[in-house]
């Protein structure tokens, strides 16, 4: 991380919902970096209830294929209560149609997996600056 820009949360919340546990790690290991508060969960139902239980989230880093719920579902239903509350979608695959869809869904943003960090890093400083 040293030559990132040296970015600072302190006061955000911000919600990671990956099924992978080396992706979770991977993102986790960057944003602790920020200061933000992080919190994970592995499905669509745990982030819908997630959020409804913590209204004071700021972003979610949404994937999309996600057991039992997926994401543009959990998307839609998270919106649909807490509308100020940044998604931004990530999947492994790189459909145009996935990325209407997840716009579509409420998602502010879409990014591709691997996710570039710096790009990631920047989408967010966006968002919560």
């Amino acid at each position: 991380m040293e030559d990132q820009p040296n970015y600072r949360w302190n006061s955000k919340n911000i919600l990671v919902v990956e099924d992978d546990e080396s992706s979770a790690f991977l993102l986790g290991t960057f944003l602790k970096e920020t200061g933000a508060s992080i919190s994970f969960t592995t499905d669509g139902n745990e982030a819908v209830d997630f959020v409804r239980q913590h209204p004071e989230t700021d972003l979610v880093l949404m994937d999309i294929l996600l057991p039992d719920k997926d994401g543009f579902t959990a998307t839609r239903e998270i919106k649909s209560f807490a509308r100020d509350v940044v998604i931004i979608a990530q999947t492994a695959y790189a459909f145009s149609m996935d990325h209407r869809e997840a716009l579509k869904a409420g998602c502010d943003a879409y990014l591709t997996k691997p996710l570039n960090m710096s790009l990631l890093l920047d989408k967010i400083d966006g968002y919560l600056s």
